[in-house]
């Protein structure tokens, strides 16, 4: 006789539903893998494995956090609509609880494989895939350790308190923590958001992007016709000008384009504040 494990992951194979949904439609049906399968499909719950090939370009991103830990999710869906229904953003606060229960720094993969009721999580993705009627897909999920640091974050296009289109997380330290300080903070955090950094300051900048960088610019330069004397000096003008777009301590802040964000935050010398790292999640 087979093994209903084997029948349960062959159904779950041919309708990529579930595995809760697999088991209940295969002692409903007796074991029949072909009656199961049309039970399912009747169901609306075989419709996953289809899905899973369409493209999910839209959903929303979230942010949670206990004591210990702070997690960053990124869901994508196929539509605006299903990302701002309750189905899909009670989903993904699920998700969020599912992590800080589990309490520990994992990766995607390790967390899709998570044991959920019955399941994992992926399976749980497949049912909610059936449910919703749409692709979903774990594309970010950053998680930070809560060290003896401070935070801020902002939510753009917010659906939830939590949750919205774009997220981003500031790790800060301050010797006085002061509404002068808690408003630096949240700027600094929308400013993350409207000019996306790549980096904190130029040594936290990949490498290559820098080589590509340097490489493009010095044959722009050539093409110019620019004399060969002089194009390093031209060289590193571009350089700081692409610094000064890309790392954050050098971009101009937002609310004072006057000022680098390096030189607002000498302005704040009196509370020793000092920028750690930060994080920007977004679709």
């Amino acid at each position: 006789m087979t093994n209903i494990t084997e029948l349960i992951k062959e159904l779950r194979n041919k309708t990529g539903a579930g595995f809760l949904d697999c088991k209940k439609s295969l002692e409903e049906n007796n074991n029949d893998i072909e009656k199961s399968v049309e039970a399912l499909r009747k169901k609306g719950l075989a419709k996953a494995s289809k899905k899973t090939d369409r493209a999910a370009n839209e959903g929303a991103v979230a942010i949670y956090s206990n004591n210990s830990i702070t997690v960053l999710i990124k869901v994508n869906s196929e539509t605006d609509f299903a990302a701002k229904s309750d189905a899909f953003l009670d989903f993904l606060d699920s998700l969020g609880e599912l992590v800080l229960e589990n309490n520990t720094i994992i990766q995607k993969e390790e967390f899709l494989n998570l044991d959920y009721e019955q399941g994992s999580v992926k399976d749980y993705f497949n049912s909610m895939i059936a449910k919703i009627g749409e692709n979903l897909i774990l594309n970010d999920l950053i998680i930070k350790e809560n060290k003896n640091s401070n935070y801020a974050f902002y939510i753009h296009n917010s659906y939830r308190e939590n949750i919205g289109k774009i997220i981003s997380f500031l790790e800060y330290s301050t010797n006085n923590y002061s509404n002068e300080v808690e408003t630096l903070s949240k700027n600094l955090c929308m400013h993350i958001a409207a000019m996306k950094p790549e980096s904190l300051d130029i040594a936290d900048l990949d490498k290559e992007i820098i080589l590509k960088e340097e490489k493009i610019q010095k044959e722009l330069i050539l093409n110019s016709g620019k004399p060969s004397n002089i194009v390093d000096k031209i060289l590193e003008g571009k350089m700081k000008k692409f610094y000064s777009e890309v790392t954050l301590l050098n971009q101009s802040f937002i609310l004072d384009q006057d000022k680098s964000i390096k030189e607002v935050i000498n302005g704040f010398s009196k509370y020793e504040f000092k920028l750690i790292s930060f994080e920007l999640i977004t679709l």
